[in-house]
C-alpha cells in the first residue's frame, strides 16, 4: 500500500487543479465583465456584472462539448463583447445589428437593415428628442448619430450599435468589428451594484476608495432585482 500524501501536498494539488480550470473556463467558456458605461441602457447599467459566454463562436467541429455548449454564427441582436477596433486592449459591449454582406442605414435614427426598417423599440432608447439633419454644418458626431449610411458591412465583420443609441461610441463613427475581435456573447447578470461611469486611468486611490464603498454599501445597495437576469 502506497504510503499517504501529506495533507499539505492534498491542498496544494486541489489547488493547482482549481486554477488550471478556472484559467481554461476563462479562455475557453466563460469570462467575467463589468458593464464601464452607460452605452448599453436600459438593458445594462453602469455596475453591472455579467458573465460573457466564449465558447459560443468559438470555430471547430461539431463534437461532444459543442452538444453541451453549442456554438453558432453571430446573429442579428446579440449583445457581444469585442475588442475595441481602435484600442484592442479594451473590452466593449453592443449589440449586433448588421452582418457582413449586410447594408446598413440610419435615417432620422431608425435603422434599417437591406432597406428594411428595423423595428428596435423593444431594446433601444432615444433620450434626445432632437433629430440632426445630415448636413456639413453640424459636427460629423452629430450627422452620424442620427443619419448614416447606406455601409456595406464588410466580409468577416459585424456592424455594432449600442441601445442608448443617442449616447454611444458605437460603429457609427469607428467602423464595424473584425470576427476575429469578438471574444463572446453576453449571458446574464451576476450582480449589479450602481457604479458612475469608470474613468480611463483612474488612480489607485480612487479604486480603494471605491471597493471600500462596495464593501459598506454591499447589502444595502446592491441592486438584488437584476441578480441572474438574463441579457437580452
Amino acid at each position: 500500500m502506497p504510503p499517504a500524501k501529506p495533507l499539505w501536498r492534498e491542498y496544494l494539488e486541489a489547488l493547482l487543479v482549481a486554477v488550471v480550470f478556472a484559467t481554461f473556463a476563462r479562455t475557453f467558456i466563460v469570462q467575467a465583465f463589468k458593464i464601464p458605461s452607460g452605452s448599453m441602457e436600459p438593458n445594462l447599467l453602469v455596475g453591472d456584472h455579467i458573465l460573457v459566454n466564449k465558447f459560443v463562436y468559438a470555430p471547430g467541429r461539431w463534437t461532444a462539448e459543442a452538444a453541451l455548449l453549442p456554438r453558432r454564427a453571430v446573429r442579428r441582436g446579440d449583445v457581444v463583447v469585442f475588442k475595441y477596433p481602435e484600442d484592442p486592449s479594451r473590452d466593449f459591449i453592443k449589440r449586433c445589428v448588421g452582418l457582413p454582406g449586410d447594408l446598413v442605414a440610419v435615417r432620422d435614427k431608425q435603422l434599417y437593415i437591406n432597406g428594411r426598417f428595423v423595428d428596435q423599440r423593444a431594446y433601444i432608447e432615444h433620450r434626445d428628442p432632437r433629430t440632426y439633419p445630415r448636413t456639413p454644418f453640424l459636427p460629423d458626431s452629430l450627422r452620424r448619430r442620427d443619419n448614416f449610411g447606406p455601409y456595406a458591412v464588410p466580409r468577416d465583420h459585424y456592424f455594432c450599435l449600442g441601445d442608448n443609441r443617442d449616447n454611444s461610441n458605437d460603429s457609427r463613427f469607428w467602423g464595424p468589428v473584425p470576427a476575429s475581435y469578438v471574444k463572446g456573447r453576453a449571458l446574464l447578470i451576476y450582480w449589479s451594484f450602481p457604479a458612475a461611469e469608470e474613468q480611463r486611468g483612474a488612480s489607485a486611490g480612487a479604486r480603494w476608495r471605491q471597493l471600500g464603498r462596495v464593501a459598506a454599501r454591499f447589502f444595502a445597495d446592491t441592486r438584488w432585482e437584476r441578480t441572474l437576469r438574463i441579457v437580452r
